[in-house]
């Protein structure tokens, strides 16, 4: 019998996690957790995922589309109007790079440069 885990958190490093909540905040409109601190700070969404942001000394950001630094993870999220959400997550620091895979979805960097992808919300 296969053993069934639950998702509950999903952990980025970088090196300024309050700043990274606080984009991560405008872009998702949910309230900072009390424990956040200099050195952990997160965000916990309505169905209880926690999406945490953890210090990390000499933090070099990953790389998009090239491995030198390889990506590891990236977050994806539905949004009704792609180039309205895009707009928006630009002018709140996020970075559009040159390498777009598809017109299905947006790839774009948080401000502590992991890559996140936007697409659109089904019906």
């Amino acid at each position: 019998m296969p053993l069934r885990m639950k998702l509950t958190a999903v952990t980025l490093d970088c090196a300024d996690p309050a700043a990274l909540a606080a984009f991560y905040r405008f872009a998702t409109g949910l309230d900072p957790v009390p424990e956040s601190n200099p050195e952990f700070a997160g965000i916990r969404f309505e169905d209880g995922l926690f999406l945490g942001f953890q210090r990390v000394e000499g933090y070099r950001p990953p790389q998009w589309p090239g491995q030198a630094v390889p990506q590891q993870i990236h977050l994806d999220f539905a949004v009704a109007d792609l180039d309205e959400a895009e707009s928006a997550l630009l002018a709140a620091g996020a970075v559009r790079p040159d390498h777009q895979p598809d017109t299905r979805w947006r790839v774009l960097l948080d401000p502590a440069g992991h890559p996140f992808c936007l697409t659109r919300q089904r019906s």
